[in-house]
């Protein structure tokens, strides 16, 4: 058996064969990639999300991967991708016929949004008076969260906020215009003629949305909902 001396120039030479020193030599060194997607990443993220504090956090590449020694190489984002959460980034070479690889990120943005200053009922109307403004993780959230007042008008939530939770802009719907039972003013309109007559909207709709409404002679009607329970019927 060799001594221990002798072995370590070829354990050295081993090692640099190996599939994270493939990776490495490939990439011009262990945290060439590393760098390189995460200045990209931060570019991207001030350049899309202005005003917001950033963390990046960039995985390891696979170590298994054999790639051709390249440069230059480039970071980018594929179609789809977006910097948000988790996600990934591609890094390829822009050599013929070059490589490319995903390399995993995640991204975590901090900015200023507004909060319930107290227990927020569902499907309630908030008021601006409910709220607070603080800094909080938009990434929680995959659609983000209300930032400014005017993004809750007419609109409400369809969950229960408890004091401090930000509110996600995928729980907001449009406030209805009518509900279901509701008595209702059917306003329509034809050809050189307009009729009004009273009725009750067989369903809940917000402004905007198709909703039946049955009058008194029992007929039924589709119409457009509209704010002040009114509902427009097109005779045309």
């Amino acid at each position: 058996m060799k001594p221990w001396h002798l072995l370590l120039p070829l354990l050295a030479a081993a090692a640099a064969t190996s599939p994270a020193a493939a990776v490495a030599d490939a990439v011009g060194g262990p945290s060439g990639p590393t760098e390189a997607v995460r200045r990209f990443v931060a570019a991207e993220v001030a350049r899309s999300q202005p005003g917001l504090r950033a963390e990046i956090t960039v995985g390891e590449i696979d170590p298994r991967l054999h790639l051709a020694p390249c440069e230059p190489t480039e970071a980018f984002l594929r179609p789809g991708a977006r910097l948000w959460g988790r996600s990934f980034v591609g890094y390829r070479c822009l050599q013929h016929p070059g490589w490319s690889i995903s390399v995993p990120v995640s991204v975590r943005l901090y900015g200023p949004a507004l909060v319930a200053g107290q227990p927020l009922p569902a499907m309630q109307a908030v008021s601006a008076s409910a709220l607070r403004r603080q800094e909080v993780e938009m990434t929680r959230e995959p659609g983000g969260v209300v930032v400014d007042a005017a993004q809750l008008e007419d609109q409400v939530c369809t969950h229960g906020l408890e004091p401090g939770q930000p509110i996600p802009l995928n729980c907001l719907r449009a406030v209805p215009a009518v509900g279901q039972g509701d008595s209702v003013k059917l306003v329509g309109t034809g050809s050189g003629f307009s009729i009004s007559t009273d009725g009750i909207a067989l369903a809940t709709a917000a402004a905007g949305e198709s909703v039946r409404v049955r009058v008194d002679s029992g007929r039924t009607l589709s119409g457009v909902a509209r704010k002040g329970r009114v509902v427009e019927v097109d005779f045309q």
